[in-house]
């Protein structure tokens, strides 16, 4: 077998309304072998995943799937479930799959749902593997394949802290992205309403009380100063300071770097001058560029407490213990720190809710300290501790004392993170008990943490978990009914997309909000572009739902983006489908209109079931049976025909429709009748002739509805909206000059041309001279069928050729050339291959009173050669 693609679709897609991974795979000879052919391949199959039994399949019952191996399926269709199975096997709970065949023999597209891209993907390589060895009636070593699929889990799984953050927000159905590649950087929300996190800091953290937490002779001021308790000690830049410091303080005392986290360089409980030597080098080897002390203070005897704020708030207390083994008095100490290391909440740094505990110089100190040694064999009961330090990140265990905290301690906590300056802070706090006022016992702050772990107070090894992530994500978005979404509008069909996209966007952006657009040509941020390229995929929706200051985004959504990426967003508050006709056909196993349906449908599939909309063309039958199948949410029609028979059901039921009625755009509810604007006060309908642009502006005057927008609102928009370079790049530009009327569009396919043909006949009064291209991925026939429709439209037709798209040169002109020829019409055809060329052409060829149409590629090369013509003789102030 072969795998020929393999990606992840990471939204709602062709295959399934969840974000799923897609391979096409030639399974090549095995096409002649289906699974009842290979003797006990089922039982082989279950042996090496005994969970695959519960695999349903479409038989709809546990061991469906088993069923289906021994009735005969093809290997496509069992590597599909063996990804599922082996995703599951790491930790992933994932259950859909889908394998469908596909237009050449031996190929078929195998989906699957993941939770982790990379695993995902790893599971789908295991798989073709596994069940290619199966096949073979070889060994299969199935460990390897597990083994390999953790450590890419491990690789790119979030960690504890990140992961709570945004499992609790995915509990409040607000959408999370990793900002950028290998950090914890993530937002939760879109646009205007997002949040930002690293870790456990903020984007409310204040920078002023980060740095306070990150020096801790500042920190002792501040909170000492405040009269809070906190140790006694100085900073040193010697040893010999640092010996002086601990007579003055008087012993044991403490060394740490000056700036530092998690316990790193810290040395507590220091009595001898010895010990004092080597703390005071564990803190130096520790220090960070740019500082060079140490700190040297008093030793609080106590137990070690962190405790949690967030918000204001003090939501949890733990109490730790430094990395320790129990002896059972018949074990070494290296073997009772090696049953420690088995425990599977263990792992390396934090990949797990504990961590290994690693034996370092520390380690022997504190044994030598005891009078121990690895090799010691400890008495039932004894404790030996293995480091200074109580965090977990060095091995160390904790007990939740949540519901054990004395009020004036949690009041003590809570103003200690007003007078620091932190949203999330954790305080180091030594304390006798949490249960009595700080003051009445022996207490001290000895820091403060910005970013804090939580995989102590999430999963303690004692006591009651905390959800900790949940209180971070309730701080950011403290309305309970906040998810964090702004609205989104995605638009999708054959033709009109970009302008309909255009056209919402300017109707938001007159009713005063701040909009982000995506489409083919450009990615906008408030009428300011960002980006240019074709952006009518999930690159444009990435781009505008990070963007902090969108309050709406608006999204044109192409068939290519859909099948390679899936959407953008996981759901959209409207969708537009505005038609389907052929164009594309024949790529990525799209060779069909009800192919092309179900592609196009998946927008209207991925709108919000409670408080969506989904504006659908009802003079398209595709759209009007296909689109209203897969529609969520509330229908809203728009339709030339106002008399239309098949909408007066959904009028009834107090359905909303646009449409004409004379002469006027109007929205039809119930037997309510609300006039919205005339045709001719629309600029883009060319006074009713460019009839895809009326429906374009009714679609467009539905979006906006569907969001609330006022109707004054709506048709200040449709009636300043324009077909000029400046608003509608590329797409039904109009301009005079020389005498010379001519148009400007981007239409590539039959029905755009058959769209466009009443609005040439209504502006040509004598010869009409057309000047096109079409990408080279069409099929021939559609090539040739362009070629026809054009020359039946003109009288003089120039054929140039920019993209091949995989044909040899020349190929791609020469059928729409002869497609036009063999329209048999009086149409002149010439093939002039490059684009600026045949436009200069034509415009050599037209004289006063023709009219051009300008199907071209360079859209700003042939509109800059058209500028400043409509006067014969150019003014003086507009000459370069």
């Amino acid at each position: 077998m072969r795998i020929l693609e393999h990606r992840a679709l990471r939204g709602p897609n062709y295959y399934s309304r969840y974000q799923a991974i897609y391979m096409r795979l030639d399974i090549e000879g095995l096409e002649e072998r289906p699974s009842d052919e290979v003797p006990e391949l089922a039982e082989k199959l279950q042996a090496l995943l005994p969970d695959i039994y519960e695999h349903r399949c479409s038989v709809g019952e546990p061991g469906g799937f088993l069923q289906r191996v021994r009735r005969g399926t093809y290997a496509g269709h069992m590597v599909e479930h063996v990804a599922i199975e082996l995703q599951n096997q790491v930790g992933f709970s994932v259950g859909y799959g889908k394998t469908v065949d596909s237009y050449d023999k031996g190929i078929y597209n195998v989906v699957y749902r993941y939770r982790d891209e990379a695993t995902g993907i790893a599971a789908g390589v295991a798989a073709v593997e596994i069940v290619q060895k199966l096949y073979d009636g070889e060994h299969v070593e199935l460990q390897p394949h597990i083994d390999h699929l953790k450590k890419v889990r491990d690789v790119n799984a979030l960690g504890p802290s990140t992961g709570a953050i945004v499992d609790a927000a995915r509990a409040r159905n607000i959408p999370f992205y990793n900002l950028t590649e290998g950090t914890s950087y993530t937002q939760l929300g879109h646009g205007v309403k997002q949040r930002r996190f690293q870790a456990t800091v903020t984007d409310a953290s204040g920078i002023i009380g980060h740095s306070i937490a990150d020096d801790k002779d500042w920190t002792k001021q501040i909170l000492g100063e405040a009269g809070v308790a906190v140790p006694k000690g100085q900073i040193c830049y010697t040893f010999e300071d640092a010996q002086n410091a601990a007579e003055w303080i008087g012993w044991p005392v403490v060394t740490k770097p000056l700036s530092g986290n998690h316990g790193r360089g810290v040395t507590t409980d220091i009595a001898t001058m010895e010990d004092l030597r080597s703390g005071y080098d564990a803190a130096v080897a520790r220090l960070r560029e740019g500082t060079d002390g140490v700190i040297v203070e008093s030793y609080i005897k106590g137990d070690d407490h962190r405790m949690l704020v967030i918000g204001g708030k003090l939501v949890a207390a733990a109490r730790r213990r430094p990395a320790h083994v129990i002896g059972d008095g018949k074990s070494t100490i290296q073997a009772l720190i090696d049953q420690e290391n088995a425990d599977p909440r263990r792992g390396v740094g934090h990949e797990n809710l504990l961590t290994q505990i690693h034996v370092d110089e520390q380690t022997h100190r504190m044994l030598d300290q005891a009078g121990l040694t690895l090799e010691t064999v400890l008495p039932d009961g004894e404790i030996a501790f293995l480091k200074s330090t109580a965090n977990i990140s060095t091995g160390g265990t904790a007990a939740d004392l949540t519901d054990e905290v004395h009020p004036e301690v949690k009041f003590a906590m809570e103003r200690i993170g007003r007078l620091v300056g932190l949203d999330v802070i954790g305080i180091d706090l030594l304390a006798e008990t949490l249960s009595r006022p700080l003051e009445a016992q022996s207490a001290g702050v000895v820091e403060v943490n910005a970013g804090p772990g939580f995989r102590m107070h999430m999963a303690p090894t004692h006591g009651t978990p905390r959800p900790v992530g949940e209180h971070v994500v309730d701080m950011l978005f403290p309305d309970p009914t906040d998810d964090g979404r702004i609205p989104i509008t995605a638009i999708t069909g054959t033709n009109g997309k970009t302008t309909t996209t255009r056209l919402i966007t300017h109707i938001l952006r007159q009713a005063g909000h701040s909009v982000g657009m995506g489409c083919t040509g450009t990615v906008e941020i408030d009428n300011h572009v960002i980006l240019r390229g074709d952006y009518s995929g999930p690159a444009a929706a990435h781009a505008v739902l990070r963007e902090p200051t969108v309050e709406h985004a608006v999204l044109e959504t192409a068939r290519g983006g859909i099948m390679r990426r899936g959407l953008g967003f996981d759901e959209c508050d409207v969708g537009v489908l505005l038609n389907i006709a052929s164009d594309h056909l024949g790529e990525r196993d799209i060779h069909t209109l009800d192919e092309l349906a179900r592609c196009k449908t998946v927008i209207v599939d991925a709108v919000k079931r409670e408080g969506g909309y989904c504006v659908l063309n009802a003079d398209d039958p595709l759209v009007m049976d296909q689109g209203t199948y897969w529609s969520r949410g509330e229908i809203i029609y728009f339709t030339m025909d106002p008399e239309n028979p098949a909408l007066q059901q959904h009028l009834s039921q107090l359905g909303m429709v646009l449409t004409v009625r004379h002469g006027k755009i109007v929205m039809l509810r119930g037997k309510v009748t609300v006039e919205i604007c005339e045709v001719n006060d629309v600029p883009i309908a060319f006074e009713g002739h460019a009839r895809f642009n009326v429906q374009n502006a009714m679609a467009a005057a539905a979006a906006a509805i569907a969001h609330g927008i006022e109707i004054d609102d709506v048709r200040a928009g449709l009636t300043t909206f324009h077909p000029t370079p400046a608003q509608m790049p590329g797409r039904t530009n109009y301009f005079e000059a020389d005498g010379i009327k001519c148009l400007i569009d981007y239409g590539h396919n039959v029905p755009a041309l058959e769209a466009l043909e009443p609005l040439v006949n209504g502006l040509a009064t004598q010869r009409r001279i057309a000047v096109a291209t079409a990408p080279g991925n069409r099929r021939d026939e559609d090539l040739a069928a362009l070629g026809a429709q054009l020359a039946r439209m003109c009288d003089i037709l120039y054929v140039f050729e920019t993209d091949a798209r995989g044909r040899e040169t020349g190929e791609t002109a020469k059928l729409i050339h002869d497609g036009a020829v063999d329209a048999g019409t009086s149409c002149s055809v010439h093939t002039v291959m490059e684009e600026n060329a045949a436009v200069a052409q034509a415009i050599d060829t037209a004289k006063k009173g023709d009219f051009l149409l300008l199907l071209v590629d360079d859209i700003e090369g042939a509109t800059e050669r058209l500028k400043g013509r409509s006067f014969p003789h150019q003014a003086e102030i507009a000459r370069h």
